[in-house]
């Protein structure tokens, strides 16, 4: 049985915290976790047995920062350090459940916010990728982002490089957004467009703390949910302030809610996920889940379906000489200064269209929607007639964008509708094709 026919049949139970036990078992201030799979290979087989024998049926690889900017100045290879983090999980594990290999942050911000191109995060995303793959891993996980861009990057670097299942997870504060400001309805929104198989919430809170978060996330998403929450919030004695007890009372209404992947993250031990288990035996059946609020978004608004959505349409150069003149002349400025006057005269989407004879569309694209990223929070509408530069657009667009247009040609269906599937982009589908439009209302359905 794969992890994905697994999931389907049960609730999952996924171990609890990696850092802190490593902590408990000798690692110093400064010390290098993911040298411990190197070095220390007993300590992380010991304590990943200790949450196997708890009932964990997924166990997380100590790979959370193995990637090649983290380990720069490491002794040993990314390549050692992930096959030897691989090895250590499967020997812990055993025949009794599956492996997942962890991802988590970079530890740089991605432009706008940053310096980080998203395509440098996608490789070193990838490099990681193809090396658990060819370890024989089971399912990847994505956990304690904050920057949705970010966990993009690490959904394609995923997706593009496997056929492994991918449990996506953000961390979350109190009134429902990131660090960086991202919505947990935007984060549904866009990575159940992008393919993953999971959306969960980890870290940054404890369970009681990320209930409403919980909630809310329910309400956008069909997609099995994960929940690894903190041992409560920290102490100034360097603890955390709920024992496997009281954590286990509120995972019972997580459960209760119908949240199907659980486990512990910082300040965890094998004790909660015990008792984790036991409430997952008693946890009811045939929960009755909301209704989806489904929409489009930014990295930080959700916009919802429904009503009239007001869309600004000067971002375009057809009779318009100086927006024309920007394009050829890649002023962005101009181009952001004429987005921001529609957004503050109310416009609820911004439509994109940078369609111009000779030149490079896909480029500059790129470059005008990393910089409106910036300055503007508003979905986007990409308004083209060139695939490449649709899909350049969509893949650098933190959000899940609108893609004006598709008509009902088999080239343009076939050319158009793979590019929005693979970016999970909304369409608009206009009723006409080469024939232009037909004269009754059956003939264009």
């Amino acid at each position: 049985m794969n992890f994905l026919e697994f999931l389907n049949n049960n609730i999952v139970l996924l171990d609890g915290a990696m850092g802190t036990m490593l902590q408990k078992n000798g690692m110093k201030a400064g010390d290098v976790p993911e040298h411990f799979n190197i070095e220390h290979s007993d300590i992380i087989i010991k304590i990943q047995k200790a949450y196997v024998e708890a009932g964990s049926n997924v166990i997380f690889t100590n790979t959370f920062g193995a990637n090649s900017k983290k380990l720069s100045n490491s002794s040993y290879s990314l390549e050692r350090i992930i096959k030897a983090a691989i090895a250590n999980a499967k020997t812990a594990m055993g025949n009794k459940g599956f492996v997942a290999y962890d991802i988590g942050p970079i530890g740089e911000l991605l432009q706008p916010s940053g310096l980080l191109g998203f395509d440098e995060a996608y490789e070193l995303f990838a490099q990681q990728v193809k090396i658990a793959v060819a370890e024989g891993v089971d399912l990847f996980v994505i956990e304690t982002m904050s920057d949705l861009q970010e966990v993009r990057a690490a959904v394609l670097a995923v997706k593009e490089n496997s056929d492994l299942p991918l449990i996506a997870s953000m961390s979350f504060e109190e009134n429902g957004r990131t660090f960086t400001g991202c919505d947990v309805a935007a984060m549904a929104c866009c990575l159940e467009g992008l393919g993953v198989n999971a959306i969960g919430i980890n870290c940054s809170l404890g369970p009681v703390q990320l209930l409403p978060v919980v909630e809310k996330l329910l309400n956008y998403t069909n997609l099995p949910v994960s929940v690894k929450a903190n041992a409560g919030l920290p102490t100034k004695y360097g603890g955390y302030d709920i024992d496997e007890v009281e954590f286990t009372r509120v995972y019972e209404k997580f459960l209760k809610m119908g949240v199907r992947i659980v486990g512990g993250c910082c300040g965890t031990t094998p004790e909660y996920i015990s008792l984790l288990k036991q409430a997952i035996a008693n946890a009811p059946k045939d929960i009755k889940m909301p209704d989806v609020i489904r929409g489009i978004c930014s990295g930080e608004k959700f916009l919802p379906y429904g009503g009239i959505m007001v869309v600004g349409e000067r971002l375009n150069p057809t009779g318009k000489p100086l927006f024309k003149e920007a394009i050829l002349n890649e002023d962005i400025e101009y181009i952001l200064k004429q987005a921001l006057e529609q957004v503050e005269a109310g416009a609820d989407i911004l439509d994109l269209n940078l369609g111009l004879p000779k030149i490079d569309e896909p480029s500059i694209m790129k470059k005008v929607i990393t910089a409106l990223q910036g300055v503007s929070d508003i979905p986007l509408q990409i308004d083209s007639s060139k695939p490449l530069a649709i899909e350049a657009g969509l893949r650098c667009y933190c959000g899940k964008a609108i893609v004006n247009s598709v008509n009902g040609d088999d080239e343009s269906l076939d050319a158009i509708l793979p590019i929005v599937k693979k970016y999970g982009a909304a369409v608009i589908g206009l009723c006409l094709n080469k024939d232009g439009i037909p004269k009754n209302a059956e003939d264009r359905l």
